[in-house]
C-alpha cells in the first residue's frame, strides 16, 4: 500500500493524533537523543517524528527522514521548514544515501512490515549505525488490529481484503531473530496497546476506519459494502457496541 494522495493525508492525520503522539514519545524515551547526533527517521512520512528528532540533536546534530513517497517528503519539508538540521531523502530503506557508520540512531514507525526484504534493509541499516547505536522499530501485530460492532460477515469481508496492504501481518514476533542475525544485542519489547471506543478528530479509530475503507476499495470491494461497514460501525458508536483494537510492538537494540 502506497501512502500517498488521499492514503498520504490520512496517515499524516493519524500521525498527528494522540497515537501517533504517544508513539513518538516512547520512541523518544527509549532513543535518549544527545545533542549533535545524527538521527535517521526511516519511512518518515509526513514529518512528525522528523520534527520531534530535530528538536532533540539540536543545531549542530542532524535529523534525517527517509520515505519512498515524493508527496510525503514534501510534507516533511514545509513541517520541519523552520529547522536547518532536518533533512529528507528519496528512496528505499535497502539502499539509503548514508556513508557507512554515520548515524548515532535509526527509527522506524510502521514501515518495516510494508518492506518485501526485511533482512535486506536490516543490513542496510547496520551499514549505516555506528558501533553501539542504537535501532528502534514499531511495528503492528496486524491480527489483533481490528474493529467491532459492525455485521460480522461484513466486517470479516473488510478485515480479510486488509490483510494484503503489507507484506508482514505478524513482524515483531520475528524481529528478534532478525536483528540478532546482523549483530544487535540487548534486544527489549514493548507493547503499546490500544483500545478505542471513539471516532472523534483525535482518534486513531477513525483513521484506521478511513484507511481501510479506502484500500477495500481498490481491492474491489463494491462501494455499497464499504459504505455499509462504515454505517454499521457509526450506529454501533451511537449505541456503546463499538470498540477498535491495534497492538503495536516497540522493539530495540544495540549494535554490537
Amino acid at each position: 500500500m502506497e501512502f500517498q494522495n488521499e492514503i498520504g493525508l490520512i496517515q499524516r492525520k493519524m500521525a498527528a493524533s494522540v497515537a501517533g503522539s504517544s508513539r513518538r514519545l516512547e520512541i523518544l524515551n527509549v532513543l535518549d537523543i544527545q545533542s549533535g547526533q545524527q538521527v535517521l527517521d526511516i519511512g518518515c512520512g509526513g514529518g512528525h517524528l522528523l520534527e520531534e528528532l530535530a528538536k532533540a540533536v539540536g543545531p549542530k546534530g542532524k535529523a534525517i527522514g527517509l520515505d519512498t513517497s515524493e508527496d510525503q517528503l514534501k510534507q516533511a519539508k514545509e513541517r520541519c521548514a523552520l529547522y536547518d538540521n532536518a533533512f529528507t531523502l528519496l528512496g528505499f530503506a535497502n539502499k539509503i544515501n548514508l556513508e557507512s557508520n554515520s548515524c548515532d540512531a535509526v527509527a522506524s514507525v510502521q514501515t518495516f512490515e510494508y518492506i518485501e526484504d526485511v533482512d535486506e534493509s536490516i543490513e542496510e541499516v547496520t551499514r549505516i549505525l555506528k558501533p553501539s547505536s542504537i535501532f528502534v522499530n514499531i511495528s503492528i501485530l496486524w491480527d489483533y488490529y481490528k474493529f467491532y460492532g459492525a455485521d460480522d460477515n461484513l466486517n470479516n469481508l473488510i478485515q480479510d481484503t486488509f490483510k494484503a496492504h503489507c507484506f508482514h501481518q505478524m513482524l515483531p514476533t520475528t524481529l528478534s531473530g532478525r536483528l540478532k542475525k546482523f549483530g544487535f544485542k540487548q534486544l527489549k519489547h514493548k507493547p503499546l496497546p490500544m483500545f478505542i471506543t471513539k471516532t472523534d478528530d483525535n482518534s486513531p479509530a477513525k483513521y484506521a476506519a478511513e484507511v481501510m475503507a479506502q484500500f477495500a476499495l481498490q481491492q474491489g470491494v463494491s462501494k455499497d459494502k464499504v459504505n455499509e461497514w462504515q454505517n454499521q460501525l457509526k450506529l454501533a458508536e451511537d449505541t456503546g457496541h463499538f470498540a477498535y483494537t491495534n497492538l503495536p510492538i516497540l522493539t530495540y537494540g544495540y549494535l554490537s
